[in-house]
C-alpha cells in the first residue's frame, strides 16, 4: 500500500540503529523490520534458552550415566570429558578477555530489538497485580434448591476491591521514621481519587495456538471476540478458515470508564455459516487492577528509546517523564541528570547514552536512554523499587465455562 511506501521510504532515510546505540554495519535493513521481526525474534531467543536447559539437564544425566558405569572405561571416559570441559572454561576466559569482537558475533545473530514473550498470563509473572488492593468477589445467597447446583460463577454479582492491614501499636519506629511517610495514612497512601476515569484500551491479538476443534473435520473457523462494558465487538467477517493455529494479528481500540468497566473479555469462536457461533474460549483480564499496579502494567517498557523505524517508544510518555512520576510518587530522591551521561536517582548511578538519531541520522542530545536505564533496573532501587512490566507478549489460557477447568 501507498502508505508502507511512504514509512519504508522515511525508515530507509533513518537508516543505522535501532536504538541509536547499535554498530551501524550489523544492523538488517531498517525498511525491511517490523513488529513481528521481532516478534519471532523474541520467540527464537526463547526456544533457544529452553534447547540450552535441556541440554544442559541431558549433559548432567549424561555426566552421572558415566560416574556409575563400571571401572576404567568409565574413568577413561570421564577423564576425555574432563578435558573436553577444561577446555570449555579457557575458551570461555578467551570470550570474556576480549569482550569486543564477541558482541558483533552476538548483534549478527540477535540485531533485532526483543521483546519479552511469557508463556503463561501476565498476572502469574506479577502476583495478580494484587501489590495494594485485593479482589473478592460478591455472591449472591442461595435461593430455594434450583441454587444449589449453580456454580459460583453464576452467583456473583459483583467485586469488592480492598485490602486489610492490622499494625501493632504503638507503631514500630523504622515506619515513623521512614521518610515522607505518615504511618496515619498506613498504606492508603499516593492512593487514586474516587473519581471514574476514562482511558483508552488497546488490544492486540497476535494469535491462538492448538484451539480445540469445534467442526466434524477436526478443524475450526476462528474469530476475535471482545467485550468491555458496554462495548462489544465480534471480528466475524476477518474468520480465519480451517486452522486452529490462526495468526490474528489484529489490534483493537475500545474506550472505557473505570470503574464500571474494568473487566476484559477476549473470546475466540467458531464461525459457522449455519446456526449460532459456538465459543471455543475466552479469557477474562481484570484490567483496572494493572491500570494502579506500581508495576506499571499499562504500556510495557521496551528495551531501547528510539523515536521511529518499527522499534517506536509507544507509550504515551517518555521515559523520563515516566521516572520523575516514579520518583515523585515513591519519595524518592532524583532524577539528577549530570555531565558525561549519569544520572542519579537515591543512592544509585546509571549511566548510558545521550543522543539519539532522528529519522534524517541528525544526532540530538537526550536524557531519553538514561531515564531508560533506570526505569530496566527499577527494582534496584531501595524502599520504592519494584520490577516494571517490560514489553512483552503475553500467552493466556482459553476456558470454556462448559467445559471448566479444560484449556481450550
Amino acid at each position: 500500500t501507498e502508505e508502507e511506501k511512504e514509512k519504508k521510504k522515511k525508515k530507509k532515510k533513518g537508516g543505522g540503529g535501532g536504538g541509536g546505540e547499535e554498530v551501524e554495519e550489523e544492523e538488517p535493513d531498517e525498511s525491511m523490520l517490523d513488529w513481528w521481526s521481532k516478534y519471532f525474534a523474541s520467540i527464537e531467543t526463547m526456544k533457544e534458552q529452553l534447547r540450552q536447559q535441556e541440554a544442559a539437564a541431558a549433559e548432567a544425566e549424561e555426566k552421572e550415566e558415566m560416574e556409575i558405569g563400571e571401572g576404567s572405561k568409565a574413568q577413561a571416559k570421564n577423564k576425555d570429558k574432563d578435558k573436553d570441559k577444561s577446555k570449555a572454561p579457557k575458551d570461555d576466559k578467551k570470550k570474556k578477555q576480549q569482550p569486543v569482537p564477541e558482541l558483533p558475533e552476538k548483534k549478527n545473530k540477535q540485531k533485532i530489538d526483543e521483546l519479552k514473550v511469557f508463556n503463561k498470563e501476565l498476572e502469574a509473572e506479577f502476583d495478580n497485580f494484587e501489590d495494594w488492593l485485593h479482589t473478592f468477589n460478591l455472591l449472591r445467597g442461595k435461593i430455594g434448591d434450583n441454587d444449589d447446583n449453580a456454580t459460583e460463577e453464576e452467583r456473583i454479582v459483583g467485586r469488592f476491591k480492598g485490602s486489610m492491614c492490622v499494625y501493632k501499636v504503638p507503631l514500630p519506629d523504622d515506619i515513623t521514621k521512614e521518610a515522607g511517610y505518615d504511618p496515619t495514612f498506613g498504606m492508603f497512601q499516593g492512593i487514586p481519587s474516587n473519581d471514574p476515569i476514562n482511558v483508552l484500551v488497546r488490544v492486540y491479538v497476535v494469535r491462538a495456538t492448538d484451539l480445540h476443534p469445534a467442526d466434524i473435520n477436526g478443524k475450526a473457523d476462528p474469530y476475535i471476540a471482545i467485550k468491555l462494558g458496554k462495548t462489544d465487538i465480534k471480528d466475524k467477517e476477518n474468520y480465519i478458515s480451517k486452522q486452529l493455529n490462526p495468526v490474528f494479528g489484529k489490534s483493537f481500540d475500545i474506550e472505557a470508564t473505570f470503574p464500571m468497566e474494568s473487566m476484559l473479555t477476549v473470546a475466540v469462536y467458531d464461525w459457522d455459516l449455519v446456526g449460532t457461533d459456538d465459543l471455543i474460549g475466552e479469557t477474562k483480564i481484570d484490567l483496572e487492577n494493572r491500570f494502579y499496579s506500581k508495576h506499571r502494567a499499562t504500556c510495557g517498557v521496551s528495551q531501547t528509546y528510539s523515536i521511529h523505524g518499527y522499534n517506536t517508544w509507544r507509550d504515551p510518555m517518555k521515559p523520563s517523564q515516566i521516572l520523575s512520576k516514579l520518583c515523585k510518587e515513591g519519595k524518592v530522591d532524583g532524577p539528577h541528570f549530570g555531565p558525561g551521561g549519569r544520572v542519579k536517582v537515591a543512592n544509585r548511578v546509571f549511566t548510558g547514552p545521550t543522543e539519539i538519531e532522528d529519522e534524517n541520522g541528525q544526532k540530538k542530545p537526550t536524557d531519553e536512554h538514561l531515564a531508560l536505564a533506570v526505569l530496566r533496573h527499577w527494582e534496584d532501587i531501595p524502599r520504592a523499587g519494584c520490577r516494571l512490566v517490560p514489553e512483552h507478549v503475553e500467552t493466556r489460557p482459553l476456558l470454556n465455562p462448559d467445559k471448566p477447568g479444560i484449556e481450550q
